[in-house]
């Protein structure tokens, strides 16, 4: 996500102005004069508190050293990836109980307030998880790496992950096709799990869970329900039949085995 303070987004919306504005320039001065009253929405400094206040559900910023660094709205691919994770990571996660998965934009505050692509709090640790926020650490994050957040997602965020107590940090490159896995060590540093455009992954926050990375790179990307099978095996198999049983859409077993020829 490119960042964009204040003053810089006034300034593309008045060079931005449509060439049709031109011809009639007392509605030009007009609009640039009602944009130049807009008061700010904000003080220059504020604490995390009134940041939580200030913000609403669909702001995209971050708090850091006690400012405000707002973000455009990540590309379309940026946002396939994205769901497509939050959605097979929550369905994994919900039915087994290990925690939940939060999707962006929702805060994480360590030394400053971060916004990750995607966050899992485990089950032991979910009263770390607020209505607005996450108080601490998350037990994994991922960031969906875009040519302006490159240097931010490996510099500034990795070093307050890994110092924050995030256990699982997973980095990744659209562009690039390329992934990073990293796990936090007994010291208390990233080490590297996995890296690399294909292969399997195993997570070590979100037990039995793998991923292959190359599925992130598929245009489409693969259908949840295939993943999830591959993924859970016959255990998913089983509990799908069973929903489907339950929706009325397959006969129970016995109805089943009863009408099968001998």
């Amino acid at each position: 996500m490119t960042v964009l303070l204040a003053e810089e987004v006034k300034k593309l919306v008045l060079e931005g102005l449509p060439d049709w504005i031109a011809e009639q320039p007392d509605l030009r001065r007009r609009l640039r004069e009602m944009i130049g009253e807009i008061p700010s929405r904000r003080p220059e400094k504020m604490t995390y508190e009134e940041f939580l206040a200030w913000a609403d559900e669909d702001t995209l910023a971050e708090w850091v050293d006690g400012e405000v660094v707002m973000y455009t709205p990540a590309s379309k691919r940026h946002q396939d990836i994205g769901g497509f994770l939050y959605e097979v990571l929550r369905a994994y996660a919900r039915p087994r109980r290990l925690g939940e998965v939060v999707q962006a934009p929702f805060q994480m505050k360590l030394e400053h307030g971060r916004e990750p692509d995607l966050l899992f709090v485990a089950q032991e640790h979910l009263e770390r998880l607020k209505e607005t926020y996450l108080d601490g650490p998350a037990d994994l994050v991922v960031e969906i790496i875009s040519p302006q957040s490159l240097e931010r997602d490996r510099g500034a965020k990795f070093a307050e992950y890994e110092a924050g107590g995030v256990a699982e940090y997973w980095l990744l490159d659209p562009l690039r096709r390329w992934a990073e896995f990293y796990q936090l060590g007994e010291e208390g540093r990233y080490e590297i799990a996995f890296i690399g455009r294909e292969g399997v992954y195993h997570s070590e926050t979100l037990p039995g869970f793998w991923l292959r990375v190359e599925w992130l790179w598929q245009e489409p990307l693969p259908a949840i329900e295939d993943v999830l099978l591959e993924v859970g095996g016959e255990a998913y198999a089983l509990r799908l039949i069973e929903r489907l049983q339950r929706g009325g859409f397959l006969p129970p077993a016995e109805t089943r085995s009863l009408e099968q020829p001998a």
